[in-house]
C-alpha cells in the first residue's frame, strides 16, 4: 500500500524499498537534504557511523524537516551505547538517571544522542493500579524504539549520511495526509501515559494536522486519568502548550473535549473566571504573536496574567474590610499566590517577577510630579507596560491610561514636562525616628511596595 501511495504522489520513478517491517524512503522521494541539518547533529552522525554504529536524526526534527518547518533542537538515536557514544566524542557527557543520553557539545550547540530503547511486553509492564507505566527505560534495537514512541509522525528515522528516511510505522504517509496517528492501540498507550491525551491536542494544533479518527475517540472516556498525573508533569505539558505559539487554538481544542473542570487546573483558571477570561485570552494571543516574531516569552507573564483577576478580586475585598491599600495588595497577592501554589504547582522562582508586575499596575495610574519618570526607570517596565496594554484592551482600565503611556515614554523632555497631570498626591511628613527603631508594620508595607 505505502508503495502504491508513493507512485501516486511521487510518481512511478520515486520508490521505497521494504526491510522488514521498515520502508525506508530515498532522498529521491522525501526531499529532505543533510544541508537541512545542523553541523553539529551531522557530525554527530558521521562521528558514529565511522565507529560502526547506526545513527540517525529523530522525532520532530524530521516531522518539521518534512512540514517545511525550522526544527528548534536535533536529537539522535543510536545503537551505541552511552559509554560507547562518550569514547566516540571527547566533549560529551553522560545525564540522567532513569535513562542515560550523552550530551555532545560542538561550540554551543549541544545534541542530545540516546540509545534505541525497546517497548516493555504488557506481562513485563511495571504499571500503577490505572495502567500507567512506572517503568519504561530498557536498552533496544531501532524497531522497537519506533514501536515506544507516541505517534507516527514523530517515529521517523533520519540518516544525514544515506540522507534516507527509515519509517516503521507509515509515519511519512500520515505526515503527507495531514494526519497525526497514535502508535498501537489508543486506549492501552493513553492508559501507559494519559499526558499523551495533552500532546495529542498540542500537537494537531501546533502542526495544522488532524487527529486520527481512532486517536482522538478515547479521549472523552478516558480524561480522567489526568487525575492520577503528578501536578508537576501535568504544569510542566501544560507549559510547553501555552509556549507552543499556538496557545489559543490548543486552549479551544481542549476545551471542545472538555479536558477541564478539576483536571487541568491551570485551564480551569483560564476558562473558569468570568471577568477574567477576555483578559487571559488576550494574554495568550499576545504570548502567541511574540513567539511568532521570534521575541522572548516568559511562562512568568502568563503565570500573572492567569492569576491577576483573583489578585485583584483579593485586594478589592482586603480593601473594602479596612486594610490599606499598600498592605491589602502585597497580603492579596501572598494569598493567590499560597492558595494556587497547591492546584499549580507553580515554582516559586517565578513568584518575583510575577510581583512586580502586579505591583507596577497601580503605579500607571500615577502620572504627576517624578512618579512617571521613575516607574520608567524599573528594570520590568516594558513587561508591565504590555501588562497594562492587555488590561486597557480587555476593558479592566479605560484606554485612554494606555495611550498616555504610549506617548509619554517616548516623548521629547519637553513634551513629557507638558503631559505629567497636577500631583494630587499629598507629600507625607517624614518624622524623625529614634536610632534603631524599627518601622511601624503599615511602614515596612510602605518601604517593601514600589508604589510611591
Amino acid at each position: 500500500m505505502i508503495k502504491k501511495l508513493l507512485k501516486r504522489v511521487f510518481g512511478r520513478t520515486a520508490r521505497a524499498r521494504v526491510e522488514g517491517k521498515c520502508h525506508i524512503i530515498p532522498f529521491e522521494v522525501h526531499g529532505v537534504s543533510r544541508d537541512g541539518i545542523s553541523p553539529a547533529a551531522r557530525k554527530v552522525a558521521e562521528g558514529l557511523h565511522a565507529a560502526g554504529y547506526k545513527a540517525f536524526v529523530v522525532g520532530g526534527a524530521v516531522r518539521d524537516l518534512l512540514l517545511g518547518r525550522h526544527p528548534k533542537d536535533f536529537d539522535m538515536a543510536t545503537n551505541a551505547t552511552p559509554e560507547e557514544v562518550r569514547r566516540v566524542f571527547r566533549r560529551s557527557r553522560i545525564i540522567g538517571r532513569r535513562f542515560r543520553l550523552v550530551h555532545v557539545m560542538f561550540g554551543e550547540e549541544v545534541v542530545e544522542t540516546s540509545t534505541f530503547r525497546r517497548l516493555i511486553e504488557a506481562e513485563d509492564a511495571q504499571t500503577d493500579e490505572h495502567g500507567r507505566l512506572l517503568r519504561d527505560n530498557e536498552f533496544g534495537d531501532q524497531e522497537q524504539d519506533a514501536a515506544r514512541r507516541d505517534f507516527s509522525a514523530n517515529a521517523l528515522y533520519y540518516d544525514p549520511v544515506s540522507q534516507e528516511i527509515h519509517d516503521y510505522h507509515d509515519g511519512y504517509a500520515d505526515i503527507r495526509a495531514n494526519t497525526l496517528r497514535m502508535i498501537g492501540d489508543p486506549l492501552v498507550r493513553y492508559r501507559e501515559d494519559p499526558v499523551r491525551m495533552l500532546r495529542a491536542v498540542r500537537l494537531s494544533a501546533k502542526l495544522g494536522m488532524k487527529l486520527d479518527a481512532a486517536t482522538a475517540a478515547p479521549i472523552a472516556g478516558m480524561k480522567e486519568l489526568l487525575g492520577n498525573v503528578p501536578q508537576a508533569r501535568l504544569l510542566d505539558e501544560m507549559l510547553k502548550l501555552l509556549m507552543s505559539g499556538h496557545a489559543v487554538e490548543c486552549v479551544k481544542k481542549l476545551r471542545a473535549m472538555e479536558l477541564h473542570h478539576g483536571l487541568l487546573p491551570m485551564l480551569d483558571v483560564i476558562l473558569e473566571q468570568p471577568l477574567g477570561e477576555k483578559f487571559v485570552m488576550l494574554a495568550l494571543q499576545n504570548t502567541d504573536q511574540r513567539i511568532s516574531e521570534e521575541k522572548s516569552v516568559t511562562p512568568a507573564f502568563l503565570f500573572a496574567a492567569l492569576l491577576w483577576h483573583e489578585v485583584l478580586a483579593a485586594w478589592k475585598v482586603r480593601q473594602g474590610a479596612g486594610e490599606r491599600p499598600v498592605a491589602a495588595l502585597h497580603a492579596a497577592m501572598d494569598e493567590v499566590l499560597e492558595r494556587q501554589r497547591a492546584q499549580l504547582a507553580i515554582p516559586r522562582r517565578y513568584d518575583a517577577i510575577m510581583k512586580e508586575l502586579w505591583l507596577l499596575q497601580p503605579r500607571f495610574e500615577q502620572r504627576g510630579g517624578q512618579r512617571p519618570l521613575r516607574l520608567l526607570s524599573q528594570p520590568r517596565f516594558r513587561a508591565a507596560y504590555d501588562f497594562l496594554l492587555l488590561r486597557c484592551e480587555s476593558g479592566e482600565v479605560d484606554g485612554e491610561l494606555g495611550l498616555w503611556w504610549d506617548e509619554f515614554q517616548d516623548a521629547t523632555d519637553e513634551r513629557r514636562a507638558a503631559m505629567l497631570l497636577p500631583d494630587e498626591v499629598p507629600k507625607k511628613r517624614r518624622r524623625r525616628k529614634k536610632p534603631g527603631a524599627k518601622p511601624e508594620p503599615e511602614a515596612a508595607a510602605q518601604m517593601a511596595l514600589p508604589i510611591e
